[in-house]
């Protein structure tokens, strides 16, 4: 288990989003995937895809659904970090997970998502959490195991044709179902 303690060790504050968050959380989730803006972290889908990975309208949606929420992570009262946390039943799904560019590599990824974790427990008692990813995003998909993800090989096909996911630069794109079982 990864136990070293993050390079930024500043103060992270957890709220969930308002409708007043969805402007800066759509900037936040678009900067951590696509243009060139997010080529400064490692998590961009930039090559993949283009167009847009997210809208005001698909923020909103996750911040005003039943059993759903979405995390701001905040830090000095700016959000660097976001992610949707959602209650399926016996699992919680973990998805839009974004942090800003410039502060990836840092350890931040790894606190939030063990809070998230730890959020969902404790609020839903869910026994796991389930998230999806691009299948071809194998650093990506290697972060997580890393994190006790496991590879479930269950696919999903990409929306392909639907511009609110973006504008896929290939061909072979799906969505893969990793699971963590929680303690």
């Amino acid at each position: 288990m990864d136990t070293a303690p993050p390079r930024d060790s500043a103060e992270l504050t957890y709220r969930d989003a308002a409708e007043a968050d969805v402007p800066a959380l759509v900037a936040l989730i678009e900067s951590a995937y696509r243009g060139e803006a997010s080529r400064a972290g490692w998590t961009s889908e930039a090559d993949i895809l283009g167009g847009q990975r997210t809208d005001p309208q698909g923020v909103r949606e996750v911040i005003t659904a039943p059993g759903s929420r979405l995390m701001v992570v905040e830090r000095d009262g700016e959000p660097v970090a976001c992610c949707q946390l959602e209650h399926r039943g016996e699992a919680a799904y973990f998805g839009m997970f974004a942090v800003r560019p410039d502060l990836q590599g840092a350890g931040l990824g790894r606190r939030i998502i063990a809070e998230a974790e730890r959020s969902v427990r404790e609020t839903w008692g869910v026994a796991e959490m389930h998230m999806t990813v691009i299948s071809v995003r194998e650093d990506l998909i290697a972060w997580y195991e890393r994190r006790g993800y496991r590879r479930t090989g269950r696919m999903t096909p990409f929306p392909y044709g639907d511009e609110r996911f973006g504008i896929p630069r290939r061909d072979d794109l799906a969505f893969e179902l990793l699971v963590k079982t929680l303690a």
